[in-house]
């Protein structure tokens, strides 16, 4: 159980996802969840929970050819932090996902993320740019 405070939108990224297994994912777990439509590796989304309805961002090949980047822009997801989400996303996909360690507030580390897969997470220094 996470004990930080609820972020204000929640982003993973995921090691060798396809496209489609995240849709599929996602339309699962959410009440709806509709196509904007794309440009080239972008995808944008409309989902819906709890009466809350939001934009999600696929985008492919975010970081490199392996890592998918997953933004949820609302603080109205199923999730409080981007860790909650990184478990749920890992465990249904079956792949690495990786989330910041912590919801960017001033003073964090922005290296230190958290390596989600095959049921361990462990905090590991994780340079992006």
């Amino acid at each position: 159980m996470t004990t930080q405070t609820h972020h204000p939108d929640i982003e993973i990224y995921i090691k060798n996802a396809e496209h489609a297994d995240i849709v599929k994912w996602l339309s699962q777990r959410f009440e709806s969840f509709t196509s904007l439509g794309n440009k080239g590796v972008l995808h944008t989304w409309n989902a819906s929970y709890q009466d809350h309805t939001f934009k999600v961002a696929i985008h492919e090949r975010a970081l490199g050819k392996s890592w998918c980047s997953v933004w949820f822009q609302s603080d109205s997801t199923p999730w409080s932090v981007d860790l909650d989400c990184a478990r749920e996303a890992a465990n249904a996909l079956n792949l690495q996902v990786r989330c910041i360690a912590s919801g960017w507030q001033e003073g964090d580390n922005p290296d230190e993320w958290w390596k989600l897969e095959n049921g361990t997470e462990e905090k590991i220094e994780w340079k992006t740019d």
